[in-house]
């Protein structure tokens, strides 16, 4: 039988820091899960991309949005935004901004492992 884990987003892992936003992140079952709270005029291009040193965000993502408005353009020139209770699934080659007044709160579930990591 497995071990029965359960962790906290209120003591993550580990946190990463970055202009506007952070990532929480927890390790549990073998998987890696984050919580990015990103701040209003946040961006991935002028926030994420000097410390990944990438055109575009090229992690994938599974995420559940939990708040505010996230707009997504993928490097194809797809847009669309992503709000409250949406789950989306993300390939890579995107860029990302927070719309509004609110932060953004998004769980994802899979490409967080090197988000915003110094290389």
């Amino acid at each position: 039988m497995e071990k029965v884990e359960v962790k906290s987003f209120g003591k993550p892992d580990e946190v990463r820091n970055f202009p506007k936003g952070r990532l929480e992140l927890i390790k549990i079952g073998g998987a890696i899960i984050g919580r990015g709270i990103f701040e209003p005029s946040w961006r991935w291009a002028t926030s994420v991309q000097p410390i990944a040193k990438t055109k575009s965000c090229e992690a994938p993502h599974f995420q559940y949005h939990v708040s505010g408005v996230l707009k997504v353009r993928m490097d194809d020139g797809n847009e669309f935004e992503c709000r409250p209770g949406d789950v989306s699934l993300l390939t890579s080659g995107h860029d990302d901004w927070v719309v509004g007044n609110e932060p953004v709160v998004i769980v994802d579930f899979q490409g967080m492992a090197d988000y915003a990591k110094s290389k």
